[in-house]
């Protein structure tokens, strides 16, 4: 084959990958705006908002990681992480006495006149809610940045075919045209050498 024709195949190869990799870095970067856009207005029409650094109800020690919103309206996956965590999980524990809601409810079957018990499973099945409500804000902003990076590396990586291509067709234009690829080498006598027989 000629060095010229193999490298205009090789480059031609080279920018078809680089425009499937572009709109693939275009598809990522979308998805990660709108994942990012639909997270914050889903946890902002909420109207959560940290306590304040000195209020009474982040001063334990179990509620530090509260302290890097404090006063803060609630708008981003990590926010919510931090909030379904840090403190909704922290009250569910005082509440349920480090028993779940499942576990709670079970007993409340059992006890049908309980209100007190029956009053704290309710509490308990929505604090839980609410929890793995703002936990699923969190993985979908992790997905969103994931597809962030993903989108940056889909570019750099278009980037550097293009440049590849680029000094392919370069290289096509000088290149002797009778230059080949691929030619095996002959022997002293001309003729290419034919494998040894085995025994």
């Amino acid at each position: 084959m000629r060095r010229r024709t193999f490298d205009v195949l090789a480059a031609a190869v080279g920018l078809a990958l680089a425009v499937v990799t572009l709109v693939a870095g275009g598809l990522l970067l979308w998805g990660h705006s709108f994942i990012d856009t639909q997270v914050h207005n889903q946890l902002a029409a909420q109207k959560i908002y940290f306590p304040a650094n000195n209020s009474p109800a982040i001063k334990a020690p179990e509620f530090a990681a509260m302290h890097q919103y404090a006063g803060q309206q609630m708008t981003t996956g990590a926010q919510a992480e931090v909030y379904a965590d840090h403190f909704i999980a922290n009250h569910l524990k005082a509440i349920g006495g480090g028993q779940t809601y499942a576990q709670l409810s079970a007993k409340a079957q059992l006890q049908p006149t309980n209100t007190a018990l029956a009053g704290q499973v309710a509490t308990m099945f929505k604090g839980e809610t609410l929890r793995g409500l703002l936990l699923n804000a969190y993985a979908f902003g992790k997905m969103g940045a994931l597809a962030g990076i993903a989108a940056i590396v889909a570019f750099a990586g278009a980037a550097v075919l293009l440049i590849l291509c680029g000094l392919g067709f370069w290289h096509s234009r000088r290149v002797p045209a009778e230059a080949e690829v691929f030619v095996k080498a002959p022997t002293h006598n001309g003729k290419t050498p034919v494998p040894a027989a085995t025994s």
